[in-house]
This record gives C-alpha cells, sequence and structure tokens, in this order.
C-alpha cells in the first residue's frame, strides 16, 4: 500500500487508561529491572558501600534535577513519543530522529537485558533448568539452549502481556512492584539485625587505591543507565486518564524509590559478608552467596522474589516505552505505517512485537556480550535527556517575561533546566572523554558505532517519505491536539 501525507484524519491515537499509581509503578519497576540485585558486588569493587551508596544518591539527585524539565514537557505535550515529540517541537525533524533512535535502541537493549537476568537467576538457584545442551561460547560465557528458552519464554510472555492493552500491563506493574519493594525491606532489615553481620562488614568506605572522589564519579556516571525507566513516563503520556501536571510527582517518586532500592541492595551485600574478601573471591553472584550463608535456602528465595518482580517490571515498563516511541514515529512516517497500528486492545501490538523480535535474538549471543551494551545504552539515553532539557530551556521564560503562557515563566526552573542540560553534558564527558573513569571499553564503542551506523541508514531510507508531509501535517501528526500553541508561534 502507498503511503499518503499526514493529515488529521489519519492520526492514530491511543485511549486514555493509566492510573496515577500505574504510571509511578512503571517508573520504578523500569529503573530497577536486574540491576539492583545482581550488580551491587560490582558497584562493591568499584567504589565500596560509601563510594557506591554516594554516587546512587548524587546520580538519582541530578536525575530529579533533569526530571523538571520532563515534568514541565509532559504537562505540555502529553503525546506518545517523549522525547521525540520534544526534539521535533523545538529542533525539528533530524533532531527528533536521533533522539528517538537513541532511545529506540536503548529501550530494546534493556528488555533483553532483563530476559537474560531472569536466565541468570535460574542458573543460580536451579541450574538443571537452564544447563542442559551447550549451545557456544560468547566472550568466556557458556551459552546453554535452557537459558535461551527461559529468556525468550519471558519476552514473549511480556509481550503478549503489553498487546493485550495499558490496562491490564498497569495493573500487573503495580503489584509487582509492591511485592519488590516489600521484598527488599525484608532483605535490608533481615541482613542488618542478623548478629552475623557486624558494622564492621561495612569496612572500609571505598576500595583501596582508589581515590574518593574517582570512586563516587565511576558510580555517578552510570546514573542515566541506573535510573533510566522515568522517562518511560512521557512515553505513556497520552494515556493517562489523570492531568499531566501529576507527571513531575509521579517521576521524582519514583526516582527517590528506586535509589532507595539500590542503596538498600548494595549495603546489604557489604554488610553480609566482609565486601573486599567478596570482591577478591570474584565469586559469580556474591549477593545470592551472601544471604544464602546468613538465611540458607529463604534467603535466596527472597531474594529469587525481588529479583523476579524486578526483571518483570522492567520488562513490562521498557515493553510500553519502546512501542509507544515506535508508534509515536512511525505515526510521524520516520519509520514505517506498520509500528503506527493500533490493534482491537487499543494496544501499538505491532511495536510491540516488533520489539520482541529483536530482542529474542539476543539470548543467543550470552549475558557476557549483552552487557556490552550497558555503557552504549547510557549514551543513548543521556542524549536523550540532554534533549529534553534543551527542550525544556526554550520553554520556560524568565520571571519578568511577557511573553509565552504565564505558567512557564520561572526563572529558577529554567535555571534548572539550563543545569538540566549541563548535567547530561557531564554524563556525556564521563563516558565519552579519553581518560575519564568511566570511559567506554572499546566493545561498547564497536555497538555504538553500529548503533549509529544503523541508524543514518534508518534516517536516509525514510527521508524521501517522511519530506513528503509538509510541517503542518506532522505537527498534527506529532503532537495532535497540542500543536496549536507551537504553530501560532508562542515558542
Amino acid at each position: 500500500m502507498t503511503e499518503q501525507a499526514g493529515s488529521p484524519a489519519q492520526r492514530q491515537e491511543l485511549s486514555k487508561t493509566l492510573k496515577p499509581q500505574w504510571v509511578w509503578a512503571v517508573a520504578l519497576g523500569s529503573a530497577i529491572g536486574w540491576g539492583a540485585f545482581v550488580l551491587p558486588q560490582d558497584l562493591l569493587g568499584q567504589a565500596g558501600p560509601l563510594g557506591a551508596s554516594l554516587g546512587l544518591v548524587i546520580g538519582g539527585a541530578l536525575m530529579c534535577v533533569i526530571a523538571v524539565s520532563y515534568g514541565l514537557l509532559i504537562r505540555h505535550f502529553p503525546v506518545s513519543g517523549g522525547e521525540y515529540a520534544y526534539a521535533y517541537t523545538f529542533f525539528g525533524r533530524t533532531h527528533a530522529f536521533v533522539a528517538g533512535w537513541a532511545l529506540v535502541l536503548g529501550y530494546i537493549s534493556i528488555i533483553a537485558l532483563n530476559a537474560s537476568a531472569l536466565a541468570l537467576l535460574f542458573r543460580r538457584l536451579l541450574p538443571a533448568v537452564v544447563e542442559w545442551v551447550p549451545l557456544w561460547e560468547v566472550a568466556g560465557w557458556q551459552v546453554y539452549l535452557g537459558e535461551v528458552v527461559v529468556a525468550s519464554a519471558a519476552l514473549v510472555l511480556f509481550a503478549l502481556l503489553n498487546a493485550r492493552g495499558g490496562t491490564l500491563s498497569g495493573r500487573v506493574q503495580y503489584a509487582f512492584c509492591l511485592v519488590m519493594l516489600a521484598a527488599v525491606a525484608c532483605i535490608l532489615v533481615a541482613t542488618w539485625l542478623h548478629p552475623d553481620t557486624p558494622l564492621s562488614n561495612l569496612e572500609p568506605g571505598f576500595p583501596e587505591g582508589v581515590s574518593p572522589l574517582a570512586a563516587i564519579l565511576m558510580i555517578v556516571a552510570i546514573a542515566p543507565w541506573a535510573y533510566v525507566g522515568f522517562d518511560n513516563v512521557p512515553q505513556a503520556a497520552e494515556e493517562f486518564d489523570f492531568s499531566p501536571t501529576k507527571a513531575f510527582g509521579l517521576i521524582v517518586l519514583a526516582i527517590v524509590s528506586a535509589a532507595g532500592i539500590y542503596v538498600a541492595m548494595v549495603v546489604a551485600t557489604a554488610v553480609a559478608q566482609p565486601w573486599p574478601q567478596m570482591v577478591a573471591d570474584a565469586p559469580a553472584w556474591g549477593t545470592a552467596d551472601g544471604l544464602e550463608r546468613l538465611f540458607g535456602p529463604v534467603g535466596l528465595v527472597l531474594l529469587a522474589i525481588a529479583v523476579v518482580m524486578g526483571v518483570s517490571t522492567g520488562l513490562n515498563g521498557f515493553y510500553v516505552s519502546a512501542s509507544r516511541l515506535l508508534f509515536a514515529m512511525g505515526r510521524a512516517k520516520v519509520l514505517p505505517p506498520f509500528f503506527a497500528r493500533v490493534n482491537g486492545a487499543g494496544a501499538p501490538g505491532n511495536a510491540v512485537w516488533f520489539a520482541a523480535a529483536l530482542c529474542l535474538i539476543a539470548p543467543l549471543f550470552g549475558r557476557e556480550a549483552l552487557l556490552w551494551v550497558v555503557d552504549m545504552t547510557s549514551v543513548g539515553v543521556t542524549i536523550a535527556y540532554t534533549y529534553t532539557c534543551l527542550a525544556a530551556y526554550r520553554l520556560w521564560r524568565w520571571s519578568g517575561s511577557d511573553q509565552g503562557d504565564p505558567d512557564t515563566r520561572s526563572t529558577g526552573r529554567k535555571v534548572l533546566s539550563g543545569l538540566g542540560v549541563l548535567t547530561g553534558l557531564l554524563f556525556l564527558g564521563l563516558l565519552l572523554l579519553p581518560g575519564s573513569p568511566a570511559q567506554l571499553s572499546t566493545p561498547s564503542w564497536m555497538a555504538l558505532g553500529v548503533w549509529l551506523a544503523l541508524g543514518v541508514l534508518f534516517y536516509l531510507v525514510r527521508r524521501p517519505v517522511s519530506r513528503e508531509v509538509d510541517d503542518e501535517g506532522m505537527r498534527h501528526l506529532v503532537l495532535g491536539e497540542h500543536a496549536g500553541e507551537r504553530m501560532r508561534g508562542e515558542w
């Protein structure tokens, strides 16, 4: 079928079914995923318990600065696409594609990482379930058919859930987040009160031979990856059944909750055993070993509940965001119209299954290869964060200005948006500049190069179709009923 130029009648829209608590759960569950439960050992090795905790708290605070910009833009542009829509509104089509492409692969990569974490959990707790039919090795990691099946089953299950609409996925997300919070609270309290866990286990606060500043900065640098998920809120904004003005509070609450979970698991892992010795022994999963030593199978079961809930909420949340972003880009003609179709359940089903199809390739490469994607994902989401803060900076007016909407006049918030831009540039510098303690590894640079090349190719292929839509039609496709003020040139 030949693609036609955009017009108001052709704009697909999503139903408003998401409640505030579900949106909070999408942001929190996406931000936690697998990392809070699998990575404490690595974080301790890099920064120690004090350095890791301070780095996570500082990183969360910087994310809250960025969230100020998200809150403003969601209020004015509650449409699917989030950062894609913001970059388009203030910087045009090419910048919008850059922001959108950066997020698409970032979101899809995190879906794949969460599925691989579920396979790792089974490999640790029930090895007989996954360690059958060895296939091949990738970067020293033995890939088994069993773990491919487990990861693939999880990917298909949550794709089915999301294809049935936002209401079901929102309810499941909220319930899983509550269970996860309860499990983490039990782990922290139990390890803290156990008679075999003296507070001296938390010493020293930083690794030997690493300066406190360098240790903290290494953790701060991964904040865009650690907290990625709060930016899923704007992706779902078109489906809010409540006022978009509540979005900022929900985002901040999700970031604070996520920071609490990260720090709780770092402290619980460090206090369960002398952490320098644990790091030196390099166990496959130090957190699990510590809890099993203290509490036996009960500790492992409690950790398993927390991990399964965290991984499930990460899978579900990023399916929501990836599919809505693909839907928005398809609606704007920069991706084929296949992505802009809504199924009978009111969900962008084609976009959901496309994300699932890409992710189903990932389990074949093993966990070590997937970890190369983590830093690349940090670069992608940081680019999107920076665009959002730049857009908010342009939208905010100085307090004494007589231009724009009165509720966009705030010197303080304009300054915060500017600080958000600087924060984004700081994160990019930590990841990309030579000599930085958090510089990308060579495999991550290679993955980033492939990512950029694919983006350029996709942009060039779709550009002729996109250019058939005039500016007025494109504003309608991207912003819908919220295009009016921008079309009058108020910003």
